[in-house]
């Protein structure tokens, strides 16, 4: 199964997460994905102005591990599984405080804060299961509860752990875990808050006290022990708080990354197919000498002509012959193949391949599924749309990847970010001047704002079953303004 979301990452990106679910009871399972981007001409976006190079420069993939999934209401008691591993790994250093017992510990410590993150914001954004405003009222008290509950047993780990040596160095760990799990809960409480404000007053009236009480708590415990926290007039705009953040953030994750080992794909049948083009246009060199040798002899001036000739068109020969294999192999090869691991023990790779495609060769559902306006199938009679195909191919070893951790992992997350600059460059402004009648005689001018739309079309083929995504990403020479799925 294939599974993505889709939002706006910043001014110029989006960014696609395409989670892979992977069967833990095959050798291996496969996927295929396919994006088709129909593009306005009016971007003069082709293959002649935007190359391969420049598409890859333009997009991001970082491969990691889907976050093992518990519920909030699991994590609060203190006999789940990542306590258990964390308070296990936190008396083993103790009792042998080796190198290898501190990466274990510091091991542990991200996982449980990257898995607790993770069912804070899924507990966070379920209480909008409830419809009736008492039921979800109650949803969110539990939600308190049990994030109070995580957050306190936590920290009482601690005291596991020496005060000196290797104990000294897990503190520190724990201490960063202790930081990136507040500043979290501190978030994702606003955003249930700001949710909550624009969707059920009646509800935010019963539950913001205590929500803001423990945001409160969290913020005064950070201060106590020296961390940054957010500040209403702060000098440097909070500049600091936010590079601790994303510092904090990058620390926490970083266990989930995959190794991977990207390179060129086909390359030896790339090779191989250029030698056989070299070969094919020396045999017809070859043949033209000899023939006119044996008729003129050596030395000839007809000779003289046919090897010059013959030389021509070897070159050009060679180049046919190459574009033709090429073009074969593109079909079967695709432009880079990412072999993705675990401390070196491979589970799967990656294959992509993108390509400016005509019309004719999108499949008629893909083009039903556009579903064009009649203006611009009318103006596609004169310039038409310009079509990206991004096409990705995935293996991953479901039971290699199991064998791999230690809690219960679903399967990958390749997140792209795409860069949208390329494509603004030869945009209008976009604010436009407009006229429009007043109510005293005269007329006004209104600004109007000028945008473009790619139309994104994403074919996801996993061994179960083919899905279609239908997303319209709305661009202006400003930026992105919005995505919207179809």
């Amino acid at each position: 199964m294939i599974d993505i979301q889709v939002r706006i990452h910043d001014r110029f990106s989006v960014e696609f997460k395409i989670g892979y679910l992977v069967k833990k009871d095959r050798p291996h399972t496969d996927f295929m994905l396919n994006a088709w981007m129909f593009l306005p001409d009016k971007l003069d976006i082709n293959a002649a102005t935007y190359t391969k190079k420049q598409f890859y420069r333009d997009v991001k993939s970082d491969i990691r591990l889907i976050t093992p999934i518990y519920s909030l209401e699991e994590l609060a008691n203190e006999e789940a599984l990542p306590f258990q591993f964390l308070a296990v790994a936190f008396n083993e250093l103790a009792d042998e405080p080796t190198a290898e017992n501190l990466q274990e510990a510091e091991y542990q410590v991200k996982m449980f804060c990257t898995i607790a993150r993770s069912a804070v914001r899924r507990a966070a954004e379920r209480v909008w299961l409830y419809t009736d405003t008492g039921e979800r009222a109650e949803a969110i008290g539990r939600y308190e509860e049990q994030v109070r509950r995580i957050v306190g047993q936590y920290r009482e780990l601690r005291d596991l752990l020496p005060e000196e040596g290797k104990g000294e160095e897990a503190r520190l760990s724990h201490g960063f875990g202790e930081e990136f799990l507040s500043n979290q809960i501190e978030y994702h409480t606003f955003e249930l808050l700001k949710k909550l404000k624009r969707r059920d007053e009646a509800c935010l009236s019963r539950v913001q006290g205590n929500l803001l009480e423990m945001v409160r708590e969290e913020i005064a415990y950070r201060r106590s022990r020296g961390w940054a926290v957010i500040e209403k007039n702060s000098p440097d705009r909070n500049r600091t708080v936010l590079y601790r953040l994303r510092m904090l953030q990058t620390y926490m994750e970083n266990h989930l990354f995959l190794n991977a080992n990207r390179k060129k794909d086909g390359a030896v049948a790339e090779q191989v197919s250029f030698s056989i083009a070299a070969g094919i246009s020396m045999i017809f060199a070859t043949a033209i000498a000899f023939s006119f040798q044996q008729k003129y002899g050596n030395f000839t001036m007809p000779l003289f002509v046919a090897l010059v000739v013959s030389y021509m068109l070897k070159d050009r020969i060679k180049e046919l012959t190459r574009y033709y294999f090429v073009h074969r192999l593109a079909k079967k090869y695709f432009d880079n193949k990412t072999v993705i691991s675990i401390k070196d023990k491979p589970i799967g790779w990656i294959k992509e391949g993108v390509d400016f495609i005509t019309e004719d060769h999108v499949p008629e559902e893909v083009m039903e599924k556009r579903d064009r306006s009649d203006l611009l199938e009318a103006t596609n009679r004169h310039t038409t749309e310009k079509i990206i195909l991004y096409r990705t191919l995935v293996r991953i070893d479901g039971q290699t990847l199991d064998e791999c951790n230690q809690h219960e992992v679903s399967g990958i997350h390749n997140i792209q970010r795409f860069n949208v600059s390329s494509f603004i460059l030869k945009m209008h402004n976009r604010e436009m001047p407009l006229e429009v009648p007043d109510d005293k005689g005269g007329y006004e001018t209104v600004l109007g704002e000028r945008t473009y739309y790619i139309n994104l079309l994403m074919q996801l083929k996993s061994e179960e079953k083919i899905d279609y995504k239908r997303f319209r990403l709305i661009l202006s020479r400003n930026g992105i303004e919005g995505i919207e799925k179809l």
